[in-house]
């Protein structure tokens, strides 16, 4: 059973990248904006990261519960300092440049904080009084203190500005708190407490995150400005039908009506070309990495394990089925890649890394 928890791993992981990178050449044929060359990079990483993946999966899994700790803190760090020394491109400051390449530090920190949670979380014991002070230490110790962990790289990363990624934050920590074993009804007012703040968020948002939520609500309010991209992938995605245009074929992708398609809109691309299909396809294969990430999970030794294998299938999860929400319409743009799929080195770097630690865990049920 754990050899086949590997093999659908590696099998999944190399067929997503694989469709990632011919959808990606063909976006990026004729793009007037980006390069051809971004192919070729992501040639080069798909090949690192397929190497580091298999280093990963070879270390004592162990060792990521002693540097959690360590390794959340030098996130935080890079999060600082990429507000202040960082590079500022459309309208955010989330880049270091280095050597010309650039390294966007609220990807790994994804990982970093998901380390973080899950050994303060694993470290969790239960309280055997049940008086009226003991509920309030389970929900400073079980609620407020785990939110704070998840607090400070999400409000970093809200600055830059990154909806999108503080939003994917929010979203494991309340997987992360909930298969800890706090009780509901502690979830349930945390909840009700956020819903009652969440209209307050309106005032603090910025100009173009406002546009892109009355966007959602209307995309014709604005179909030049920003309602053009959502109302060009919806166009791409619907025009692919059954089997799609054929690669190299598709037009909203060719004659360069959809921007951003290399990256946030790449799965517009793969519905134009290859249809339902082709998106099935890719579906089946994330469908597959998540439930065996889900299986692991259920058969893990330990808290930790149990945990960060949670937390990197949540994302998994969450980033994926919001893209999909983006590029159809029904979720706003946030600015979320498609793991694996859309461009970008970070991103890539990153969720290799996390597949790295999900083939460690299918190999291990050792107990701490």
């Amino acid at each position: 059973m754990k050899r086949n928890f590997s093999q659908i791993i590696w099998v999944c992981t190399i067929s997503i990248v694989a469709i990632g990178l011919i959808t990606l050449y063909s976006a990026a044929s004729d793009n007037a904006r980006v390069s051809h060359s971004v192919f070729f990079d992501q040639l080069l990483f798909a090949f690192i990261g397929l190497g580091v993946m298999a280093i990963v999966s070879m270390i004592d899994y162990r060792k990521f519960y002693d540097f959690a700790y360590i390794f959340y803190g030098m996130n935080v760090f890079l999060l600082i300092l990429v507000m202040v020394a960082g590079r500022h491109a459309l309208g955010a400051q989330r880049w270091f440049s280095i050597a010309g390449f650039n390294f966007q530090p609220s990807e790994l920190a994804k990982l970093g904080w998901i380390l973080a949670l899950g050994r303060y979380m694993s470290d969790r014991r239960p309280v055997l009084s049940f008086d009226f002070s003991s509920r309030y230490y389970v929900i400073l110790k079980d609620l407020l203190v785990p939110f704070m962990i998840a607090a400070v790289p999400m409000f970093l990363i809200f600055k830059q500005p990154d909806l999108g990624t503080a939003i994917l934050f929010f979203g494991i920590f309340f997987i992360m708190v909930f298969i800890s074993g706090l009780e509901y009804r502690y979830l349930a007012g945390f909840v009700g407490v956020c819903l009652l703040i969440l209209p307050f968020g309106w005032h603090i948002l910025k100009p173009y995150q406002k546009d892109r939520l009355l966007v959602f609500l209307n995309p014709n309010i604005d179909p030049l400005g920003a309602g053009y991209t959502i109302i060009q992938s919806k166009i791409g995605v619907g025009s692919g039908q059954i089997f799609g245009k054929g690669w190299l074929s598709g037009t909203q992708n060719q004659l360069n009506f959809l921007p951003e398609r290399h990256t946030d809109f790449i799965f517009s691309v793969i519905g134009e070309e290859w249809g339902f299909v082709g998106a099935g396809i890719l579906l089946t294969c994330y469908f597959l990495l998540i439930y065996t990430g889900l299986k692991i999970a259920e058969q893990v030794k330990d808290k930790f394990g149990v945990q960060v294998t949670v937390g990197i299938v949540g994302i998994l999860i969450l980033q994926v089925v919001i893209n999909l929400g983006m590029v159809t319409g029904i979720c706003p743009v946030v600015g979320l890649t498609l793991p694996m799929v859309s461009y970008g080195r970070s991103s890539f770097m990153t969720f290799m890394i996390m597949l790295g630690f999900l083939l460690n865990l299918s190999r291990r049920r050792t107990v701490f």
